[in-house]
């Protein structure tokens, strides 16, 4: 009976075409480190990711909680102008409302302002992708097959720029804040332009190329909810106008969530504001254009300052603190079945 058994070639005879080299790569016979996980080097790790998340943890949530914010839900106290903004005749209107507060401390440092919104879903995917990016870049492209339907044109075939979904639902509140000293009122001076980001001045939204900022969008016509075009969004800084305006680019950058903020204003430190915002009585003058009653929304004014690890948000230092905690956790249970489990090792040797 033959030997079936494949046997190793002889000297002379043909090899296998294939057999792999007798290399120490292909044979797998390069060194490597092997860890080997002894209790020690367990339990040491465990403690030490647990040690330093929790210290990461505690240090963040301590930052959190020292960021001074004060936060005004302006939605009930503007009532009046809300009605009138749900009648979309009333579009050409205007309507001001003005808030009273006031602060009982100092709020020192750089003080950020911001607008937010409640229950206003911007995680939709077909909102999310209404927009034409070639067109931000200042590209003359046919916005008609981009997905930015049914914001595209109008009915006599003007284009409308921006277009898409998310540009039409920009928010356009205008709030201007205001100091009363004694019999006085200083408006206090707030920056609106270094709010965004240099990669998306720079990079993604840029204006389309022309000797000034009106011929550049000519043929083209504003969003139907906004109320005037794109090149009047600043008419005192030609550089904050048009596509590369900072409110219309942090608009423009979609929130994950349906409550959210975004950053409006900063507070200019000069004069009697040079260390921030002096404890006092202030008011906000809102003009009211944006309309939340419909899906039930809300809209609130924020003042904040902001710290090494950003704002007031704890989440980041309660997920270290969490993951510290567990991992401690489970080295301690480790340990004790580690010595469970020895000394019944060490009764069965004996």
């Amino acid at each position: 009976m033959k030997n079936k058994m494949s046997l190793p070639p002889q000297e002379g005879e043909a090899r296998p075409s294939r057999c792999p080299d007798n290399s120490a790569f292909k044979q797998q016979k390069l060194p490597a480190w092997k860890p080997q996980l002894t209790i020690e080097s367990v339990l040491s790790s465990f403690f030490l990711i647990g040690g330093f998340c929790l210290s990461v943890g505690v240090c963040l949530i301590l930052a959190a909680k020292s960021v001074r914010e004060i936060q005004i839900d302006y939605s009930d106290k503007c009532s009046d102008c809300s009605k009138l903004r749900e009648n979309s005749s009333n579009w050409n209107k205007e309507c001001h409302c003005s808030v009273d507060f006031m602060l009982k401390e100092d709020i020192l440092g750089d003080v950020f302002m911001y607008y937010g919104l409640q229950n206003f879903y911007q995680n939709h995917r077909r909102y999310v992708i209404s927009r034409s990016d070639a067109q931000l870049l200042g590209r003359n492209v046919n916005i008609q097959k981009s997905y930015c339907t049914p914001f595209t044109t109008y009915r006599n075939g003007t284009p409308m720029a921006p277009c898409g979904a998310i540009a039409n639902s920009m928010f356009n509140d205008t709030i201007d804040l205001f100091y009363n000293l004694n019999s006085s009122v200083i408006q206090v001076p707030l920056l609106k332009t270094g709010n965004s980001w240099w990669t998306d001045k720079h990079v993604k939204f840029r204006n389309p190329k022309s000797y000034n900022i009106s011929s550049a969008f000519a043929g083209t016509a504003r969003p139907p909810y906004w109320q005037k075009p794109v090149y009047l969004l600043d008419e005192e800084d030609e550089r904050n106008n048009g596509f590369v305006n900072d409110d219309f680019i942090i608009w423009m950058r979609v929130s994950a969530f349906a409550t959210f903020r975004n950053l409006y204003r900063r507070v200019r430190r000069i004069r009697q504001f040079a260390d921030g915002l002096p404890a006092g009585n202030y008011t906000f003058r809102i003009s009211y254009n944006f309309p939340v009653t419909k899906f039930k929304g809300r809209k609130h004014v924020i003042l904040s300052t902001v710290v090494w690890s950003g704002g007031s948000n704890p989440f980041l230092g309660i997920a270290y603190v969490v993951t510290g905690t567990a991992a401690t956790l489970t080295g301690f249970v480790i340990t004790a079945i580690h010595l469970k489990l020895r000394k019944k090792k060490t009764y069965f040797q004996k």
